[in-house]
């Protein structure tokens, strides 16, 4: 395997809305750079990056794939990921691998891609540099500048051409180089068309400017010259890529395989290489610092993704940032404080692989059979605490309650799940032991509908999805209630006899539960104390209105009677239960619902609808924003309405919306809504 110095590697990642033709694009290039010896289509299922059951049969990308190929004497990382928005997971994981995002629009949409926005906005804090694919040039109303202008006005972000199209539609045919100043057409150089030479010549002194105002010592030498030379123009493109100044746009057409060859090479002269870009940020002894990375620097690669093989078992794909990972080789993976050994080691085109003796600073490949190393982990020397920088993650905003549709499948599918969750961090497995559920959470439906597939396809398990259960409580309001019961049984032989009086007073939201001891003069024991105690608890986790723990009351036991031989704590506490029990028939009771505190960033054309939809979902607006483009609403919202909310706001803003939440406090439920769920449980109960 030919060795390649971090000078000589480019990692790049195709990111962008779904049909924009990422992985068409991907397909063309491999074939370009003699890697494959067919053309696969998306349509056909035969694609490279595209070789899962489930993407075959949906026609779509679902998770991140790899490829690596040789271009100008430079190694080509290549990342394609998926476009829908429920998989932002692979766009996350793809942004910490690559120095190099390269978003691929589509040239023949009539608006903003609801797609290319959400994946701007999602990788807008990477650590990376930026550049635009305006692909499809040759689809009908396909429009360069429009695409362009599309973006200008909905984004932050000021593509600036490097690849001029030469025509549209059917009659694109090729592009300007506006740098070298030269036209291609199959390849081929040619004279720029004499219809576009004032074009081409107004794009230049555009790039110029871009190029000038990011670099101090070009400003200078543009103000005074004019303009720059061919060597100072060409320099400061690749400078002011790698600063986040300059964000180039090229034209191509995937489908018909016209200008691959000449993004190719921009990519190759102008995009950053690892050693350009060898500084990353890394946290050590609990201490962000900064690592300047090498090839015979201190080891760091980083799991970036986690795949799982039937042949091969789990698979991470690494990026090594410092150092080398070479065979046999023990390290350790500070986020999980454990350690492993590197077995053996592939580089990858889709799901074919080549071994590979050693992982070098600033390549790109997977390691087989992994044991502790997971998404998202940093591999370092045994000894080390350094870590790559942690990501932050997208909060839930969908849910589902997840069983096995088969009784023999209940005890496997928790492990399952757990697998599965290693591929997505973004997913999300907690257990509802209140409702005796496995609650799935994640960013999206298709998301957790392909965790159903992958259950059925990977380990034999049939699960089905429902909404799940609201996490209520029970308290009382108003006043303190007095109450007492006497529980006294005789039944031959030993009886059971105890007495108690009770305050039940409500006390704040949130206090939880207070036990007070107020008996004097002997009337009840101090060893059956505790009994009533323990008895009150064990109540307290039942509930008493339908079956939800009670919360946020005090309960003073002040008075009680005993029997030398029939008391018990059996007795006492089954006396507590009953008291309990009356205390809520005498007094006020009422239901608690969990309330998140939600915020929706939306477009402001949408506000109206939107906040008719939250009032409708018993929200209520605690204040809003304007933010660049965006109105941003901060609300809350009780969670049971929250549990649709992702499918509706999709509905409501073509999309466009998104939401974060997270919990805030504990409500009463209106009296008609109390009805609907007491009388839901009690429906449960006799069935």
């Amino acid at each position: 395997m030919k060795k390649y110095e971090m000078t000589q590697i480019r990692n790049v990642a195709l990111v962008g809305g779904s049909g924009s033709g990422k992985t068409t694009l991907a397909e063309h290039i491999l074939s370009a750079a003699k890697k494959t010896s067919r053309i696969g289509r998306v349509e056909d299922g035969n694609t490279v990056m595209d070789y899962s059951q489930e993407e075959i049969e949906k026609g779509m990308s679902m998770s991140l794939s790899l490829a690596n190929f040789e271009w100008k004497h430079k190694k080509i990382n290549l990342i394609d990921t998926p476009g829908t928005a429920d998989f932002a997971a692979d766009q996350l994981s793809a942004s910490q691998a690559v120095e190099n995002l390269l978003f691929v629009a589509n040239a023949a949409s009539t608006s903003f891609e609801v797609g290319l926005e959400q994946v701007l906005e999602l990788l807008d804090e990477a650590h990376c540099t930026r550049s635009l694919i305006v692909n499809g040039m040759d689809r009908e109303g396909a429009d360069f500048n429009k695409t362009l202008e599309f973006i200008r006005d909905n984004s932050d972000y000021n593509p600036v051409p490097l690849l001029i199209p030469i025509g549209s539609e059917t009659k694109f045919e090729g592009v300007v180089d506006i740098v070298k100043g030269k036209a291609f057409i199959k390849g081929e150089v040619t004279a720029i068309p004499a219809n576009m030479a004032d074009m081409i010549a107004e794009s230049r002194m555009a790039l110029m400017e871009a190029v000038a105002e990011s670099d101090d010592t070009l400003l200078e030498k543009y103000f005074e010259a004019g303009e720059l030379t061919d060597e100072e123009l060409t320099g400061g493109i690749k400078k002011a890529i790698s600063n986040g100044s300059l964000f180039p746009a090229f034209a191509v057409s995937a489908t018909e395989s016209i200008a691959i060859d000449s993004l190719m090479n921009a990519i190759t002269d102008y995009l950053p290489s690892p050693a350009d870009l060898n500084k990353i940020l890394v946290t050590e002894k609990e201490e962000d610092k900064e690592l300047i990375c090498s090839n015979d620097g201190q080891l760091l690669a980083y799991a970036f993704k986690l795949s799982s093989d039937a042949n091969l078992g789990e698979i991470a794909y690494v990026r090594v940032f410092s150092g080398k990972l070479t065979a046999a080789l023990d390290v350790y993976v500070p986020e999980k404080e454990s350690k492993d050994r590197i077995g053996s080691m592939s580089f990858f085109v889709g799901k074919n692989r080549s071994d590979a003796d050693e992982i070098c600073a600033g390549d790109i490949g997977g390691l087989v059979k992994v044991k502790a190393i997971r998404s998202f982990n940093s591999i370092v020397k045994q000894g080390s605490e350094m870590r790559k920088k942690a990501i932050v993650l997208p909060t839930p905003v969908y849910w589902q309650a997840i069983k096995a549709v088969y009784q023999k499948d209940e005890d496997k599918i928790g492990a399952g799940l757990t697998k599965l969750l290693d591929e997505d961090p973004t997913l999300n497995l907690t257990m509802n032991t209140e409702a005796g559920e496995y609650v799935l959470s994640g960013i999206g439906d298709q998301q957790i509908q392909l965790v159903l597939k992958k259950l059925l396809s990977r380990f034999k398990i049939e699960a089905s999805l429902q909404t799940p259960s609201v996490n209520y409580r029970e308290t009382l309001q108003g006043g303190t209630v007095d109450v007492s019961y006497k529980h006294k049984k005789q039944s031959g032989g030993r009886g059971q006899y105890a007495e108690v009086y009770f305050r039940v007073t409500p006390m704040e939201r949130g206090t939880g539960f207070e036990f007070k001891n107020s008996v004097v003069g002997g009337t009840i024991p101090s060893n059956y104390i505790p009994a009533i105690e323990k008895g009150l608890k064990e109540i307290l986790v039942k509930g008493v209105i339908c079956g939800n723990p009670i919360v946020d009351v005090q309960v003073d036991v002040y008075f009680g009677s005993y029997h030398d031989v029939d008391s018990s704590e059996m007795a006492f506490k089954i006396a507590s239960w009953q008291a309990m029990k009356k205390a809520f028939a005498e007094g006020k009771p009422i239901l608690l619902e969990p309330i998140h505190d939600v915020q929706i960033i939306i477009p402001t054309e949408y506000m109206g609808d939107v906040m008719g939809d939250i009032s409708t979902r018993r929200g209520r607006i605690s204040g809003m924003e304007q933010k660049g483009r965006k109105q941003i609403l901060n609300a809350t919202i009780p969670l049971v309405e929250l549990y649709n909310y992702y499918p509706a706001l999709k509905s409501l803003t073509q999309g466009r919306g998104k939401f974060t939440q997270e919990f805030s406090h504990y409500e009463k439920v209106p009296g008609e809504i109390t009805q609907k769920v007491i009388a839901a449980y009690e429906s449960d109960e006799e069935s």
